[in-house]
């Protein structure tokens, strides 16, 4: 099985091609703004490095939020558009998922992501097996001392003393692949957890 996973939901463009459950090329760049001008073209590099065409693709993977509104709304665009060219699945997983699923060894874990005006993305695991919806809620009430290891980015600065945490910008390609195969390749949709900040004028 060979996966394109392209991940654009956090502070990072990445694209990676893994294959058979091994990562066999990966690009990923710090990013919060120009996604859609660099993704395709990390896309094909990705391809290039792996030594495949995208004909060779069987699935694509794609992360679809929480996370960066315009972020992921490039990405999801991208691998849509692409995997039906190419007339192969096109499989949507979330970003708390992926960042749980990046973690080594099973047990339970909390992804956590800075959601911004006094908020967090959240979602609790055991193994990768999610305990409860993805949820937003507001930092105060947000208790994560009891919510077992503590993933995502600047998930140290969240966590309580004593807690583990792993600070990750952006899930593990592996992980998306891994997850990406196991699902059902239903169409993918975005995973908003709440309004966007930009507000229409007038309204």
């Amino acid at each position: 099985m060979r996966i394109l996973v392209i991940d654009t939901c956090l502070a990072a463009c990445q694209a990676a091609v893994v294959a058979d459950g091994v990562v066999v090329s990966q690009i990923s760049e710090p990013m919060t703004r120009g996604h859609q001008e660099r993704l395709a073209p990390m896309a094909a590099e990705a391809m290039a490095a792996a030594g495949l065409a995208f004909t060779d693709l069987d699935r694509i993977a794609v992360t679809v939020g929480p996370g960066s509104f315009t972020g992921l709304r490039v990405g999801l665009a991208f691998a849509k558009g692409l995997a039906l060219a190419l007339e192969i699945p096109c499989v949507g997983v979330g970003t708390l998922a992926a960042l749980a699923a990046s973690l080594e060894g099973a047990g339970q874990c909390t992804a956590v992501i800075d959601a911004g005006r006094g908020s967090v993305f959240v979602q609790t695991f055991d193994g990768e097996a999610a305990l409860g919806p993805p949820e937003s809620r507001p930092l105060e009430a947000a208790d994560l001392t009891h919510a077992g290891r503590l993933v995502g980015p600047t998930a140290s600065l969240l966590a309580a003393t004593g807690q583990h945490a792993l600070d990750l910008v952006a899930p593990t390609p592996l992980a998306v692949a891994r997850l990406a195969w196991n699902a059902t390749s239903e169409p993918p949709r975005p995973l908003y957890l709440r309004a966007p900040d930009a507000k229409v004028k007038g309204a």
